[in-house]
């Protein structure tokens, strides 16, 4: 028995590197904002889109760079005429127009159940810089106003209607179906059908300027009974300080102004400007998904939002001593 002294083939440069990198890119396919976790009926047709029009690519791949391999490798002799157009004909035309204009109609036949009709809640919602004004319009005629955040009763198809302030934004949740854009003057609208309840996680998929990364949302799906539960109380006004703290921290809040870009409904305060904070102690998130909803999370953005949105219209309130800005954190902390 002889031994094989062959050398070993090197890998090519960089598989080390992909080999490595793999296991990341296949966790890269779960969570919260993957588009392939269909967590609603638009979010599942959209994968079976990707799936079918993958598989249709591979096929025009292998098709015409086989066609290739063979004329040039494995059969490289001069071809006849007759052979040549026989070959431009079925493998550079007939092939690949019939297998695209397969998966055009595939895709078109989706496009009904993506555009269904809403049977749910009609929502609003409005792209700011760098932020998401949402408001709910009820049967009743009445809107009830949130920021930052969209809750969906699961089993029902809500209605969007989608515009912005000043720029192009883009509105996605990548798990609960497509995107669409945002523009000013223009209603464009949309509609979602989630299935599963959970915690999904939103994005401006459109650049709209410096903290256009930072522009995200938390999307809850609920049981249409928790939903129901959740819009009723979002409906109130704001609950009263609970704490010594807090009163001094709702005091500050209006002498500071604050009141004059932002809305607390029940008390003085009914600016506009800014998102509504009525209830913002019981969002998942702070400033368009930025940052938590800890006593040190709202101390940190109102001692200075700029260092944590590039951008923000919110002034600094670094003026203040640490407790003061500790008061208004446990006021707004306190509003749930």
């Amino acid at each position: 028995m002889t031994r094989d002294t062959r050398a070993r083939r090197p890998l090519p440069p960089g598989s080390s590197r992909l080999l490595l990198a793999a296991p990341l890119l296949l966790a890269a396919c779960d969570g919260r904002q993957s588009v392939l976790v269909d967590g609603g009926a638009d979010a599942r047709i959209l994968t079976d889109l990707f799936v079918v029009m993958l598989i249709g690519a591979v096929v025009l791949w292998f098709g015409m760079n086989g066609l290739f391999y063979w004329a040039t490798r494995r059969s490289p002799a001069p071809h006849s005429q007759r052979m040549a157009n026989w070959l431009v004909i079925l493998g550079g035309i007939a092939f690949p127009t019939v297998t695209l204009g397969a998966l055009l109609v595939y895709g078109l036949t989706l496009m009904p159940d993506l555009r269904a009709t809403g049977d749910g809640p009609v929502i609003r919602v409005t792209g700011e810089q760098w932020w998401w004004r949402v408001a709910y319009e009820r049967e009743d005629g009445s809107t009830v106003v949130t920021a930052n955040e969209i809750r969906l009763p699961a089993g029902v198809r809500s209605t969007f209607l989608l515009d912005s302030k000043e720029v192009i934004h883009s509105f996605w949740v990548p798990s609960l179906g497509g995107k669409m854009d945002m523009f000013p003057g223009r209603v464009n609208e949309m509609t979602l059908g989630p299935e599963v309840p959970g915690v999904y996680r939103g994005q401006c998929a459109e650049f709209c300027g410096e903290s256009h990364a930072w522009m995200a949302f938390e999307a809850e799906v609920m049981e249409p009974a928790a939903f129901e539960a959740w819009l009723e109380a979002e409906a109130t006004p704001a609950a009263p300080p609970a704490t010594p703290e807090a009163g001094r921290g709702a005091a500050l809040f209006l002498s500071q102004g604050c009141g004059a870009c932002h809305a607390v409904r029940g008390t003085p305060a009914v600016g506009q400007v800014g998102p509504d904070l009525t209830h913002v102690g019981s969002r998942h998130s702070l400033a368009a998904g930025r940052l938590g909803t800890s006593l040190e999370d709202f101390a940190k953005w109102v001692a200075n939002p700029g260092a944590w949105k590039p951008g923000a219209e919110m002034p600094a309130y670094d003026h203040l001593s640490d407790a003061q800005i500790g008061a208004i954190a446990a006021y707004l902390e306190g509003l749930e």
